[in-house]
């Protein structure tokens, strides 16, 4: 009866991290969309000669100066990079512990870093790229 118990709470806690997982990924990828769409619209204000544009705002269209619309556009795009990477951050540590519930070794290369600017240059200058 306990070896059960055991397992039930194993297959829970695994099921569970899973589905994390997958809601991480789902999340990602409509912040993804909606950092498209975000780029369409600036892409598109760039090119608008008028002085004021429509913006929606949930379900109400406003009539806004461009240079707001665009200053709003490119806080949101900050906001969503930040938001993906933090996303992306936190599910490669649940991927590791999942693979860990699910006694496997980690994903190699998983946890790697890229180099910084002041790494760059210093491997550009001593001949090493």
């Amino acid at each position: 009866m306990e070896d059960q118990g055991k397992v039930l709470k194993y297959l829970v806690s695994v099921e569970k991290l899973a589905e994390e997982i997958i809601s991480d990924k789902r999340e990602i990828v409509m912040l993804d969309k909606r950092r498209n769409q975000n780029r369409e619209a600036l892409r598109d204000l760039t090119k608008n000669e008028q002085k004021k544009c429509w913006v929606t705002v949930g379900s109400v269209l406003v009539k806004h100066n461009l240079e707001d619309a665009k200053n709003l556009l490119e806080a949101d795009q900050k906001q969503i990079n930040i938001d993906i990477n933090k996303l992306r951050s936190n599910l490669k540590i649940k991927v590791n512990n999942l693979r860990d519930l699910e006694m496997q070794p980690p994903v190699p290369g998983l946890m790697l870093v890229p180099m910084s600017q002041r790494e760059t240059e210093y491997f550009s200058k001593s001949g090493v790229f």
